[in-house]
């Protein structure tokens, strides 16, 4: 292993952060940080962020040691660390609300960006209005100086700066959601409009809120990976591990101004919805494909699945017959070629994936990466078999015989109060899970046909031998493309 760099990059002591991020989770640090850094090398003063977490002080307090400083290693044909000191401290919002407030509202910030999961929106569902039932969400309508939610932070933050003068921030979604832009402009409205109409109408009309596609494999860092850069004579507690490969496609809407992110290879684009559906409905869904056929199939990390011959050809079939051809091509881009890049990207090893991780909040996942392909095919007059067995495997981990022990969770569905894994029979569970906000609407008489179909497919699947997940076949209803 090549020895681990120590820090020899700009002088951090002289830099103000000019971008907030939300969620300073492995995939910022393994994305959006990288960028910054790489930036903030060419000799540029803006870039440097601070982050903020809604949840746990597991971040801070492992990074805060060594100066937020720490270590990119990317694993694939062969190993390269990295040191990184884009991020010069991290906040717990729960822990002291008002120092995250402080850093939303310093005047240098122009740009805050997110990584939240779909789950943190708190939408009814992905894409969809403010969930205003949502625990944190009713905490944030009593007690608004005190934000809880994304939402409410984001709001109280404006709120703050508009009173004060101070020209708005940016918002840049980074998650894995369709106009991930809109989503997160859509939950701020609606609180904003519950709290103040007029700073609502100042929201809509002031503050920009640009999509963006994001693209980098970044499984969880083990204890293994901490020995192992140990051993090269670095001590970081919390590395990230992630592949070579990185993409970061963003609408260029920053009216306040932004880092000079293209320094460092970001795409700027008049319009990201053509990217981001291609990444979700190809890369993302084949994920959830491996992992919850892989689960069902005994396979621990989404690499096994992947070179499984079964499930890779599988997934390969799914992509090619069924997801391609509703998608319209992204600018210089072949779609066959990059389905299959994503399925070599998969089998990378060094990369350990866990499938039940992978599988989790699959009912805000799925309602993106595989129901508009759904609803394509149908409008299409086309049978999709594979999104079929796909959403049943989704099913049958969630609430089949052997769920209990897969460990998939869900945290909408948890907060919702749904039964617990492995309750239920086959029909039940599909029409409970299948009809959750975003998916199948039964009212629709197409999507009411599909959900017989997937129910079909879910008894098929229910009681399968762990070697059959992917290839068990269909109902005679679905096949066909």
């Amino acid at each position: 292993m090549t020895r681990a760099p120590r820090w020899t990059g700009y002088d951090r002591s002289r830099l103000r952060p000019t971008v907030v991020h939300i969620g300073p989770g492995v995939f910022h640090r393994a994305h959006q940080a990288v960028y910054c850094d790489t930036v903030l090398r060419t000799g540029e003063r803006v870039g440097a962020v601070h982050g903020i977490s809604l949840r746990s002080s597991g971040a801070r307090d492992a990074l805060a040691p060594n100066g937020f400083v720490y270590h990119v290693i990317e694993r694939g044909a062969a190993e390269r660390v990295r040191a990184v000191g884009s991020v010069l401290g991290i906040d717990v919002a729960p822990e002291d609300v008002g120092a995250a407030l402080a850093a939303l509202t310093d005047p240098a910030v122009t740009v805050v960006t997110v990584t939240v999961t779909e789950h943190g929106y708190c939408a009814v569902a992905p894409g969809g209005p403010l969930d205003v039932d949502r625990p944190e969400v009713r905490q944030d309508l009593v007690t608004p100086s005190a934000p809880r939610s994304l939402p409410g932070l984001l709001v109280e933050a404006l709120r703050l700066r508009r009173a004060a003068g101070t020209p708005p921030f940016t918002v840049a979604s980074c998650d894995n959601l369709p106009g991930n832009g809109r989503a997160v402009g859509r939950v701020v409205a609606d609180l904003a409009e519950c709290l103040d109409a007029r700073l609502a109408e100042w929201v809509r009309g002031s503050v920009a809120f640009p999509s963006s596609m994001v693209d980098r494999m970044v499984p969880a860092t083990t204890d293994a990976d901490r020995a192992r850069l140990a051993a090269s004579g670095v001590q970081d507690a919390w590395p990230v591990v992630t592949e070579p490969f990185s993409q970061w496609v963003l609408e260029d809407v920053f009216p306040t101004g932004r880092p000079r992110w293209e320094l460092a290879g970001v795409e700027l684009v008049a319009d990201v919805t053509p990217y981001e559906h291609a990444k979700l409905r190809v890369l993302n869904a084949a994920h959830s494909a491996f992992a919850y056929w892989g689960l069902l199939a005994g396979h621990r990390f989404v690499a096994q699945a992947a070179q499984d011959p079964a499930l890779l050809a599988a997934v390969r079939d799914l992509l090619a017959h069924e997801v391609v051809p509703t998608l319209e091509c992204p600018p210089g881009w072949d779609l066959a070629s990059y389905a299959e890049d994503v399925l070599r990207r998969f089998s990378n090893a060094a990369l350990p994936y866990t499938t039940a991780k992978v599988a989790g909040d699959g009912s805000q996942k799925l309602a993106v990466r595989v129901l508009p392909t759904v609803r394509a095919r149908l409008a299409a007059g086309l049978a999709a078999p594979g999104c079929a067995r796909l959403l049943a495997a989704w099913v049958v981990c969630l609430a089949g015989p052997r769920a209990p022990g897969l460990g998939v969770a869900d945290a909408a569905l948890r907060a919702a109060g749904h039964p617990p894994a492995g309750s239920g029979g086959p029909d039940a569970a599909s029409d409970r899970l299948l009809t959750l906000p975003g998916l199948l609407d039964p009212a629709e008489p197409r999507e009411r046909a599909y959900l017989a179909h997937v129910r079909e497919a879910v008894r098929a699947l229910w009681d399968v031998a762990p070697a059959q997940a992917a290839t068990a076949p269909a109902p005679s209803t679905v096949e066909g493309r």
